[in-house]
């Protein structure tokens, strides 16, 4: 809905609101309905807003009655109007229609801890005068961001790295262990960001920066698996009327807005649901699809359906290899961290499509982490001694398949078995998603400061020590996959154009109905999100319920070995990565020829080497403003 930036200063210097406008300035595609800013002693507040809720009166940032209290939001809080009742009878002073200044009354009530008390997404920053402190925090699922920089001079803080890059005195250096989490997983995950001197907070956490100085705390986490004896093990039919009505629910406070709300359409299970439920609740709205014209890519025709049997208006972006090629620059300055993996362009272009006609749209990010929507789940529910017999097998296979330019091309999935062999629960899931091996790519001396790519994601694993094996791998991509890489894509495409999106699907209620649920509810053999399809039976035409998983799944393998090769190569040329110092020219150049050979599909980390080495050259090395964070009016040539 906006963007957030400011600062507070830790060494008693003024902050300087130069700064924090040079960063807000940067934000600008994420709030053009307006700007607001707030200036006292040691902090300084800045933000874009996109008028969603309240258009007229929701300007911000809010104050508490005394102006003691002023805050700053990014996001949506879907139960504000309960909260205003309860302030107004506790004797607040809270007026009608805007979300953000409940923050103000709830932290007066119940300091830094209030974030507990909301439902929605959120980005908050928060300056209290009287304690002199500092309050940030981000939302339980990781919706909504934020980043920081911090030294022992100042915190700096924004809704996307691009932000901060506009101060001069924050470092450039990449981060060598986000380097190799990005190469091995597709996203860095937070706390970390791609570079050494920002961290992002972590979903559900809390920052307080005041003159005791800075420390997080995580003060609200999503719900977790429950231990086995303590899941409802009913049958997804029994289950699917009350899941219904909790998605209905969520779809209602997300239908929630002054202006026009569509939905991002794939026709498929999740955005499909999500639409039928919008319909029963609000009437037909606008839908949004992207197409291809690589038959096993597009999924136009079933998007269509749908949005015939639902009589919403239905419209098309068609997305081909040439728009890559004109646009993959923008979309690296558009992510401002290199977004690995090709759904980034169809999206981009269908919340580009959206924007020209709502301000708003759902979508169906979360539902396949929720109730188990993954072949990777339903094949991590194979017998042990299959698994391995196939594994044993499948490099010998693998070699005598062809490579091919389809979705899911055998070839791939029979190296990611081979791959998964002989592991871990946790690491032979991780084999089948990896993209590739950093140590094959990566220039020295990136190379030697390896790391364990999957540090966040043990610990995760770990602490759901008890709970079901599937449940736990979901509760991993939850804290991870969908948080560091989704979620991140949804919000930087949708806000590149003032589109907000929503994701009624990571909702408390509906959320937590999911963690509750026994494993044959979510998967059983090869059938995924059980109970989801049952929910969606009545609503949604049959091949919509039982058919494959769908998504803005770009060609790559194709484009790559077709009309985008030669823009590849000229990207991902010699002297360019030379010049840059992160990969090795010649391990790329190997990939780029093995793809190219049908020798192995290669698609997904070429992409990825793609998105980095653009990034690298789009915002990186882009200049910043004029100012530095701290000091009054103080300049930097």
């Amino acid at each position: 809905m906006c963007g957030i930036a400011g600062l507070r200063t830790l060494d008693g210097a003024p902050a300087d609101p130069a700064a924090a406008r040079a960063m807000a300035a940067r934000l600008e595609h994420r709030g053009p309905d307006g700007a607001g800013e707030h200036h006292d002693g040691p902090c300084a507040l800045a933000m874009t807003r996109l008028a969603l809720v309240d258009p007229e009166h929701g300007r911000q940032p809010v104050r508490s009655e005394d102006g003691s209290v002023v805050a700053v939001l990014n996001g949506e809080i879907y139960d504000h109007r309960d909260h205003a009742r309860r302030l107004r009878a506790a004797g607040h002073s809270v007026a009608p229609g805007s979300d953000a200044e409940v923050l103000v009354h709830l932290y007066e009530d119940h300091g830094p801890a209030f974030v507990r008390r909301l439902r929605g997404m959120f980005a908050i920053a928060l300056w209290d005068a009287r304690q002199r402190r500092l309050v940030l925090a981000r939302d339980a699922f990781g919706i909504k961001p934020l980043c920081y920089a911090r030294d022992g001079r100042r915190i700096a803080f924004a809704s996307e790295l691009q932000a901060l890059l506009a101060l001069a005195d924050v470092p450039r250096d990449v981060d060598p262990a986000a380097l190799h989490e990005l190469l091995a997983c597709g996203a860095v995950h937070a706390p970390r960001s791609i570079l050494a001197g920002v961290r992002r907070l972590v979903p559900g956490e809390v920052l307080v920066a005041d003159d005791d100085g800075v420390r997080t705390a995580l003060v609200v986490e999503r719900p977790r698996p429950g231990p086995v004896s303590e899941l409802r093990d009913a049958p997804p039919e029994a289950l699917a009327g009350e899941l219904r009505d909790r998605l209905r629910s969520s779809v209602r406070l997300h239908l929630a807005a002054d202006r026009p709300v569509g939905v991002l359409l794939s026709g498929g299970l999740d955005s499909g649901l999500l639409a039928a439920l919008a319909v029963q609740e609000g009437g037909p709205l606008p839908a949004f699809t992207a197409s291809f014209g690589e038959r096993s890519f597009d999924e136009a025709a079933g998007a269509r359906a749908l949005a015939r049997r639902l009589d919403c208006p239905h419209h098309e972006v068609r997305v081909t290899a040439g728009d890559a090629a004109a646009l993959l620059a923008q979309l690296a300055r558009s992510f401002d961290e290199p977004r690995a993996d090709a759904t980034a362009l169809p999206y981009w272009l269908v919340c580009r499509l959206a924007a020209r006609q709502v301000t708003a749209v759902l979508t169906g990010e979360g539902g396949d982490e929720l109730f188990g929507g993954y072949q990777t789940y339903a094949a991590g529910g194979l017998p042990g001694a299959a698994l391995r017999a196939a594994a044993v097998a499948a490099p010998a296979v693998a070699a005598l398949v062809p490579s091919s330019s389809a979705r899911l091309p055998l070839d791939f999935r029979l190296r990611r078995l081979a791959l998964g062999a002989g592991l871990g629960p946790l690491d032979r899931h991780h084999a089948f998603k990896r993209l590739t091996d950093p140590q094959r790519v990566l220039a020295e001396p990136w190379r030697r400061a390896a790391a364990d790519v999957l540090a966040v994601h043990r610990t995760r694993f770990e602490a759901t020590a008890g709970a079901e094996l599937l449940a736990r791998l979901q509760d991993v991509d939850l804290h991870t996959f969908l948080a560091d890489d989704l979620l991140l894509q949804a919000d930087r495409a949708g806000m590149a154009h003032g589109l907000e999106v929503r994701v009624p699907f990571l909702d408390p209620e509906v959320a937590g109905f999911a963690a509750a649920l026994g494993r044959r509810a979510r998967v059983r053999g090869l059938e995924t999100k059980r109970v989801l399809r049952a929910a969606a039976a009545p609503l949604l035409a049959p091949e919509a319920v039982r058919g494959p998983k769908r998504g803005f799944v770009a060609p790559a393998a194709a484009w790559l070995r077709g009309p985008l090769e030669a823009f590849a190569r000229d990207v991902l040329a010699p002297a360019a990565l030379r010049r840059q110092g992160l990969l090795d020219p010649g391990a790329v150049t190997a990939m780029l020829d093995r793809h190219a050979a049908r020798r192995e599909d290669l698609a997904r980390p070429l992409w990825a080497l793609l998105a980095l080495t653009l990034w690298h050259d789009e915002v990186l090395a882009r200049p910043p403003a004029a100012v530095t964070s701290t000091g009054a009016g103080t300049l930097r040539a």
